[in-house]
């Protein structure tokens, strides 16, 4: 038996449009449509002075709506008898001759919508679908939502005046009228009691996946609205394969542009949350969502920790349900899901492929490999941690390999708001939070995936407003989440067969991390890594081997990966050094900590070896610090102090006294040395703006310009009032160091408009643009003169500067800014050049080549 409530939807709307114009009038001249909307009642073309159609010609509409319902189901699995199909017919042409009767306006009916406006004709005509049987007030009822979609298309496109007011639910319509035909052609024949289930299933899943999970915070785990708190990511084909390019593509748009996908992402970067999305929205039968590939699909969430218990076989179709434990699946109608499949509806979403044990994986191929040739072209997406499977995995199977890509930093201020609106958080904690992220470059390395942007938002909620004073206790919080509380607020059993404990976790990983950096080694070999396991373990109360720990750090840890086959890093380069520097001041390696403080990459392994160390041991480091003699060494401390638990009076005045002639620097050379010296650390030990002269405002404006980096654009955010004509235009001149849109936005923006700028680009002029524009504006190098009358504000315009001089088209040109007072070009120019300038312009060119 086929499904009735399947059948309308299976009528093309090339079909179903010519039927439906004959219920109307054409529209005549001086009908006034134009201007005024129009009651529906007025418009049928069976009713009132002008009828052009019978009540009999109704019944025909009707009649050859069922037929051609009836014969989209095939001459086998018809869901209803002749007798059933004739009194179908009547109900159906009882409820359109009400369409005479209708009040309403043509323009409210739009607004219903279909839904609505069926339900307003079906509740008049109740008496018409007495004793029908189920399949066919099922027919009845889907082909009248189909006749009301097609009508009030036809209204939105009779009248301008509806697809004026109306535009919105015009394109709606039009969608679902798109919608439909996509339907005809995935929605097989079904029977009712398929379609009743599915129903029940849909609501469920939107109830089970609906809502966000947030694990490992000390604020608690929480439960946010899906909708709410998702976050578009993007993916990436990172290697060469079927399907070719390089392209990032919306996370949720790559079952769009593949049918099988196997998506790779690291640790909390978005993979699960990603699977509820599909998900939810498959089920939800809107079709708003504007992704067709989903449209009349059925989604299947396969999480593998839960599918492939130990000892257990993966799931056959028929138990997908129950392997999940999903409520409804004693109520599923026999042989349903491979229904759907051999039907190509199916949206398989099988995730964390890395969260069950290796020896079970091979297997968990070939039961994928072979559902997905038993069933073709459903859509598949498998989920895995980067390491736990090798490249092209699922290749012979037909998947192509996407990885997601760490957050931008526009998902970063995406991610804050909609996390703290979700969680009913007040909007300024929000923004202190970014500006905390922005600022301080070790939060700034940590916010690449929406867990750990969820772990700044949540430990900044619960300290109301701060996040914790150092470091050090920022990255133990985010380490007892990642090792430790994360999987097992999941309930999720190592998938090894061990559990290492947290302790000795960070053991292992502190010996990893600390053979890098001494090393100067940013990964390593596979053998390496195995090899310092395996001398760690006869001092650890651990019964395994050195493979099978590896393995477990590997896919469980979030911290370490395998970014190419047989070598291993660290995810984040910021705990890298945590680690190592905690395991250096245990095995008392200050020399080597110290003789190293001059390199760059040293930098955060000396400063957190500082955080880690015992008073008189940290205190010993910074006066040696000190005692080296170079710039670098005296910055170096001074920006340690803060991380040392207790300093005493002697050595913080001995550190101070030493840093004193570097900070606040006293010319633009010592700027410029102060920067190359101290890099970002020397942006915690420059006096804020408050605290400064003109003089010395300047200097320090320009240390933090030769820095060009986004914590240092936040630095000088302070200095965008400064009074100081010297200091805007230092700020000014320093655009070209940094992005150029956003420096604009957070400086230029507010400076006074006549410091001069330096425009190398037509980007250059559509920044200034954005803001309102400029008034002095030195272009370097060669320019097109079409670009910089479009591009440059005229009116705001008043000195301009040429590097270049532009011999074709002279000078005339200038005369299109009416406000611009002088211009200097920076070439010689002819005299008949110079006189095409207009006279109220100075033109300055620099004095003929004399020999």
């Amino acid at each position: 038996m086929v499904e009735a409530t399947t059948l309308g939807a299976r009528i093309a709307s090339g079909v179903v449009v010519p039927l439906i114009k004959k219920l109307f009038v054409a529209d005549q001249p001086g009908a006034a449509l134009v201007d005024k909307p129009v009651r529906i009642s007025s418009l049928v073309s069976f009713s009132g002075e002008k009828r052009g159609v019978t009540p009999k010609d109704v019944e025909k509409v009707a009649a050859e709506l069922v037929r051609r319902a009836l014969k989209a189901a095939g001459p086998i699995e018809q869901p209803i008898d002749a007798d059933e199909a004739l009194a179908v017919r009547n109900a159906l042409a009882h409820t359109l001759g009400l369409l005479g009767a209708l009040t309403i306006e043509d323009y409210e009916a739009v607004a219903l919508g279909p839904e609505e406006f069926a339900a307003r004709l079906r509740t008049a005509t109740e008496i018409s679908t007495y004793g029908l049987s189920g399949d066919a007030e099922l027919l009845y009822d889907q082909l009248l939502h189909t006749a009301s979609l097609h009508i009030l298309n036809f209204f939105s496109q009779r009248s301008t005046f509806i697809a004026r007011q109306q535009l919105v639910h015009t394109r709606q319509l039009a969608r679902l009228v798109r919608t439909i035909d996509i339907l005809l052609e995935r929605l097989p024949s079904q029977s009712s009691e398929d379609a009743a289930f599915e129903s029940r299933y849909a609501a469920h899943i939107a109830e089970r996946h609906g809502t966000l999970t947030i694990y490992g915070l000390d604020a608690g785990t929480g439960e946010w609205p899906l909708d709410t708190a998702y976050l578009s990511l993007e993916a990436t084909r990172e290697r060469a394969g079927p399907g070719g390019g390089g392209l990032p593509v919306p996370a949720e748009q790559v079952l769009a542009q593949h049918d099988q996908v196997l998506l790779r992402g690291v640790a909390g970067s978005g993979k699960t949350t990603l699977v509820q999305w599909l998900a939810v929205t498959a089920a939800s039968r809107t079709y708003e969502h504007g992704l067709s590939h989903l449209i009349g699909r059925v989604p299947f969430v396969l999480p593998m920790r839960r599918i492939l218990r130990p000892g257990a076989d993966l799931p056959i179709p028929g138990n997908f349900l129950e392997a999940v434990a999903c409520p409804v699946a004693g109520e599923q109608p026999a042989g349903w899901v491979e229904r759907v499949l051999r039907a190509r509806r199916g949206v398989l979403l099988v995730d964390g492929i890395d969260e069950i044990a290796g020896d079970r994986r091979d297997s968990a191929r070939r039961w994928l490999r072979e559902l997905a040739r038993t069933f073709p072209g459903n859509l598949w997406l498998v989920t895995s941690r980067p390491s736990a499977v090798p490249e092209q995995w699922l290749t012979a199977a037909g998947f192509n390999e996407l990885t997601l890509s760490p957050m931008s930093r526009h998902d970063v201020a995406t991610f804050v708001r909609r996390w703290h609106r979700a969680a009913g958080a007040d909007a300024s904690t929000g923004i202190s939070l970014l500006q905390a992220v922005r600022t301080t470059p070790e939060l700034n390395r940590l916010a690449t995936n929406p867990l750990m942007c969820g772990m700044l938002c949540a430990l900044h909620r619960d300290r109301n407003g701060f996040l914790p004073q150092d470091r050090k206790s920022l990255y133990e919080a985010a380490l007892s989440m990642l090792l430790e509380r994360r999987d097992r607020e999941r309930g999720l059993d190592d998938p090894g067969g061990i559990r290492i404990p947290y302790a000795t976790q960070i053991q292992l990983l502190q010996r990893l991390a600390w053979w890098l950096i001494r090393n100067g080694r940013s990964e390593m070999d596979r053998s390496d890594a195995l090899h310092i396991i395996t001398q760690a373990l006869p001092s650890m109360n651990l019964n395994s081997g050195a493979e099978e720990v590896y393995t477990s750090l590997l896919l469980r840890s979030g911290l370490l990966r395998e970014p190419a086959d047989g070598h291993v890093d660290f995810l984040h380069r910021t705990f890298q050094d945590y680690l190592g520097s905690r395991l250096a001041v245990q095995e008392l390696d200050f020399d080597l900590l110290l003789n190293n403080a001059d390199k760059d990459q040293w930098e955060d392994v000396v400063l957190l070896a500082i955080a880690h160390a015992r008073p008189k041991e940290a205190e010993r480091m910074l006066r040696r610090l000190v005692e080296q003699g170079t710039p670098r060494g005296k910055l170096l401390a001074a920006a340690g102090m803060p991380y040392a638990a207790e300093v005493a009076p002697a050595i913080r005045s001995f550190v101070e006294v030493g840093v004193r002639l570097l900070v606040p620097p006293g010319s633009g050379a010592e700027a410029e040395e102060l920067a190359r010296a101290g890099g970002e650390l020397v942006l915690s030990l420059l006096p804020p703006a408050a605290d400064l002269d003109d003089f010395a405002a300047r200097h320090v404006v320009r240390t933090a310009a030769e820095l060009g980096s986004e914590t240092a654009l936040h630095f000088l955010t302070q200095f965008r009032e400064h009074p100081s004509m010297d200091v805007q235009r230092t700020l000014a001149a320093a655009w070209p160091r940094f992005e150029r849109e956003l420096y604009a936005r957070e400086i230029l923006a507010h400076l006074p408009r006549q410091a001069r700028v330096t425009v190398r680009d037509t980007d250059d002029l559509r920044a200034l643009r954005s803001i309102g524009g400029w008034a002095d504006i030195q272009v370097v190098g060669a320019y097109r003169v079409e670009d910089l009358t479009e591009l440059i504000v005229r009116d705001q315009l008043i000195r301009l500067g040429l590097e270049a001089s532009h011999p074709v088209e002279g000078l005339a040109w200038l005369s299109v800014f009416p406000n611009l007072k002088r211009v200097h070009v920076a070439s010689e120019v002819g005299e008949a050049v110079a006189q095409q300038a207009p006279h109220r312009i100075e033109l300055i060119t620099p004095p003929p080549w004399r020999s």
